[in-house]
């Protein structure tokens, strides 16, 4: 006798209207359970949601309510126990899950479906998926700048080269430019958070694309899954096409994730210079290094190279994204299914670099020394000489000029502008005074950046205690 559960003859055919099973190839080619399958979670916190409204509406019974929180909870220990069998044919995570549910439930598990489409309910999962992703990449964000934070605060007073066009420009506190990234880092923080506001509405109950004739509640569903705003207000799409049919959503954190990932690219590869034998300026632990398989002296810098080239993948997926939605007509399509991948990756591959960039930088060693000496080539504090005659009263452009003439006397001794005279520096320009030989010192320069954002140690230590405060009710 055959089965009453038509999924259990999708081997056979689709459905009634299928006069012969999709071949195998095509199974293989369409199937999406290989990966949707890590929806589940969401999947059956969907259906219960849906489930419960349905009773509460008086379109399902009690009885078959009990039967289906039942049958889904026994799935979920089955999937969480690895005993759950992934059947290809039944193509993905949603139908699996039905399947499953109507072998052990019976009828109630076909009345599950009511109201809903596999379009919106994959919409669904998908949100509630990616939006307990973000709450957890928003937890490594904290670690990771609350990581920078600690690194840089026994740092206020020690000295490196500033640099524009990677040539030495003028003193910077290594604080300072460590909290460079913390800033970063905060605002990719709130563009999750957008994002996750964005991410957290409910598409449940627009079915295929046109709506249900049911009396559906999506606002209950909408509450019972948290697809609230801040007042508690139910968040429901509204409109049944968009529903099914956009995945800005997905766009939007991948954007995100690439800007994010961006910023770790910048900082991998300060890194990797600082590492360098010819900066100097740090160590990263070793467990966060290998060596050569040649060269036995070397240390190299894998895991930020691999995170700046990891950032690349990152960049292909939102290219892949936008380039999948660029054309498609309203509402549901097949290229829809061509998202999850590149969506799962991108979220796998920022959080492994998160907790990892936390853990390195919470190790990483500074070698002041070695700051302090190529804070000192360059010329550094030429433009402090400059504003020190700006402040004597002469144009800003002379004052420019006297210090270019100044740098080229130094280059051609051989000295920093620190160790030429006053007398040296007065035939440059008359109006440079003694006052100008304690700017010119790095200390000097440091201090003298006292402007709100700058790199006096005063306005570094302001800025480490509002990424403390700020972090600490993050």
């Amino acid at each position: 006798m055959s089965s009453s559960n038509s999924l259990d003859r999708k081997s056979q055919a689709w459905s009634a209207l299928f006069s012969e099973p999709v071949s195998e190839l095509v199974q293989r080619y369409t199937a999406s359970v290989g990966f949707d399958q890590r929806l589940w979670r969401a999947d059956i916190q969907g259906s219960l949601a849906h489930a419960d409204m349905l009773q509460a509406q008086g379109i399902l019974s009690a009885q078959d309510g009990a039967d289906i929180q039942r049958g889904l909870t026994q799935i979920a220990q089955e999937i969480e126990n690895g005993q759950f069998e992934w059947k290809l044919e039944l193509e993905d995570v949603h139908l699996n899950i039905e399947a499953r549910l109507t072998q052990l439930v019976g009828d109630a598990g076909k009345r599950l479906h009511t109201g809903r489409s596999r379009n919106d309910q994959v919409a669904t999962d998908v949100r509630l998926w990616l939006r307990d992703e973000i709450d957890a990449i928003h937890t490594l964000l904290v670690a990771l700048q609350s990581a920078l934070v600690d690194v840089a605060e026994p740092h206020i007073d020690t000295i490196m080269p500033g640099f524009t066009h990677l040539q030495v420009a003028q003193p910077v506190s290594f604080a300072h430019h460590v909290l460079a990234y913390v800033e970063m880092l905060a605002r990719d923080q709130q563009r999750f958070s957008q994002t996750r506001a964005r991410t957290n509405q409910l598409p449940l109950g627009a079915a295929a694309l046109a709506g249900t004739t049911y009396p559906l509640d999506r606002e209950r569903v909408a509450r019972t899954l948290g697809m609230v705003d801040a007042n508690g207000q139910a968040q429901v799409c509204q409109n049944s096409l968009d529903a099914v049919s956009d995945r800005d959503f997905a766009i939007e954190f991948t954007s995100a994730a690439t800007l994010c990932m961006l910023h770790i690219s910048r900082l991998s590869e300060e890194l990797i210079l600082w590492m360098s034998q010819n900066f100097g300026f740090i160590q990263l632990p070793d467990r966060f290094t290998t060596g050569s398989s040649i060269m036995p002296q070397k240390k190299n810098p894998d895991v930020p190279e691999l995170a700046r080239g990891k950032t690349g993948r990152v960049v292909g997926h939102l290219m892949g994204l936008i380039t999948l939605m660029k054309a498609q007509p309203l509402a549901y399509n097949k290229d829809n299914q061509e998202d999850k991948e590149p969506l799962f990756d991108t979220v796998d591959t920022l959080k492994d670099t998160l907790r990892i960039f936390a853990d390195m930088i919470a190790g990483l060693q500074v070698d002041r020394a070695r700051m302090n000496s190529a804070a000192q080539k360059g010329y550094a504090t030429a433009t402090d000489l400059a504003d020190h005659l700006v402040k004597q009263g002469v144009p800003f452009r002379d004052a420019h000029e006297a210090v270019a003439h100044a740098v080229k006397t130094a280059q051609s001794l051989g000295v920093d502008l620190s160790e030429l005279s006053l007398a040296q520096l007065q035939a440059m320009h008359p109006k440079i005074t003694q006052e100008a030989l304690q700017a010119l010192t790095l200390q000097g320069s440091l201090h003298a950046r006292a402007t709100l954002g700058g790199t006096a140690p005063a306005q570094v230590l302001a800025q480490i205690k509002r990424h403390r405060l700020r972090l600490a009710a993050a």
